[in-house]
């Protein structure tokens, strides 16, 4: 990795020029007399998602009164900014994450010199792991997930990425499927306990802090709302067939399309106007409502949406994607559907479907004729309800995580002494 950094250097210094000194394990005065002697907890959550994800973990940390001061890295620059905005309320300190460099990493740690360490889902960089156990810090992968794809990856390296995960002092898993992967891989079982989906817990707190307002001056009320979240190629065409089936019977309906890449909005216009009246978000500046499609072409605004829709489709789901975040329109009770290819997604949207909340559709047709079945008042208040009841039972991960990692916090402080 060293002769890695040295070729990249030129490069790197140059993407890279926002905390280029943090990245490189040297920092800042104040930063530097924050963690002397203090012995930090250091989080590390790499870009947005996890940021989102850690803020009710943070939130249980501070809560308990724990007398350390509390850091988090994040790699990505949108990262950081999600962080200033949602941390604002914490007294946490964030700086950028230091590259996985033996020297780098040494430096880093002797001047935190942490009480623990805990990165958010699967962010695993051997170098800084293989450090945190000589050093007898403990260290946790918090939330951990593991794809179908990268698992695949991992389990063709066995014995490398077994040796590293066998590094992490413990691993919390999302699902009892993360697990399994993780015993295959060779993971000491004794390292591995199932808490739950953080992810959970950070949506709840974002919905309790969510303002409608700017959405609804983009959708407008009184008219039945269908959002296609995330779509992938391949999957425009299928939801515009939907949407066609649901036009024959409710002539007033309209569609937001929301794809996965905002760069392919245009294109999704182009398909849809011919046949009705589309417009990009970015094109509609005086909030005209007068449209039968929109098309999302920015960021951020996916998660409002689902709030407002009658019916939602998730996309990566119909093609071979793996599907994308469902518990999103779940937790506002919104009759959703996916197609067959949810791997990433198995076990929430095996529960889902138990829970009367997703059902799967193959095509087209068939989700047009489920949304039109979604309009009916009393279903919706039946999903709602089954919603309420499902996330009441799914719910508490991150405090379940907290109190595991506080525990062994304190028995090392106890040995110590």
């Amino acid at each position: 990795m060293s002769a890695v950094y040295v070729i990249a250097y030129p490069w790197l210094a140059l993407k890279y020029r926002r905390g280029f000194d943090e990245r490189r394990g040297i920092y800042s005065k104040s930063f530097r007399d924050l963690v002397k002697d203090r012995h930090p907890l250091w989080i590390h959550a790499v870009s947005v998602g996890e940021v989102q994800t850690a803020l009710p973990f943070i939130h249980h940390v501070i809560a308990s009164g724990f007398d350390r001061p509390v850091i988090l890295s994040t790699t990505t620059t949108t990262g950081r900014q999600m962080a200033e905005k949602l941390l604002l309320p914490y007294p946490v300190r964030l700086f950028y994450y230091p590259w996985d460099v033996p020297r780098i990493v040494k430096r880093a740690l002797k001047t935190i010199d942490p009480c623990c360490y805990i990165v958010v889902e699967t962010e695993i960089w051997p170098d800084i792991l293989y450090e945190m156990d000589q050093n007898n810090i403990p260290a946790f992968l918090l939330n951990g997930r593991f794809s179908d794809k990268s698992f695949e990856k991992r389990k063709a390296r066995g014995t490398f990425w077994k040796d590293v995960l066998n590094l992490y002092t413990l691993i919390m898993v999302r699902e009892e499927e993360d697990r399994q992967k993780l015993k295959i891989l060779g993971v000491d079982q004794d390292k591995v306990v199932l808490t739950g989906d953080c992810k959970v817990d950070a949506l709840l707190n974002r919905a309790e802090r969510l303002d409608l307002s700017q959405a609804k001056s983009i959708t407008g009320e009184g008219r039945p709302l269908f959002v296609a979240g995330s779509t992938h190629t391949g999957e425009d065409e299928i939801v515009l067939e939907a949407f066609r089936v649901v036009r024959e019977s409710s002539t007033k309906a309209r569609l937001i399309i929301v794809p996965r890449h905002p760069e392919r909005s245009t294109a999704v216009k182009e398909m849809a106007c011919r046949f009705w009246e589309t417009v990009l978000l970015s094109e509609n500046k005086e909030k005209d409502h007068n449209w039968d499609i929109l098309v999302v072409d920015s960021i951020g605004w996916l998660f409002d949406l689902y709030a407002l829709a009658d019916a939602a489709f998730v996309g990566g789901s119909l093609v071979p994607r793996g599907g994308q975040n469902i518990l999103e329109p779940a937790l506002f009770g919104v009759p959703l559907f996916h197609g067959p290819h949810m791997e990433d997604f198995r076990e929430a949207s095996a529960k889902l479907l138990e829970a009367g909340i997703s059902f799967p559709v193959e095509n087209g047709s068939e989700l047009g004729k489920k949304w039109l079945e979604a309009l009916d008042p009393d279903k919706r208040k039946e999903v709602e309800k089954r919603s309420r009841i499902f996330f009441g039972q799914v719910s508490g991960a991150a405090l379940l995580s907290w109190n595991i990692a506080e525990k062994f916090i304190k028995k090392m402080e106890e040995d110590l002494h």
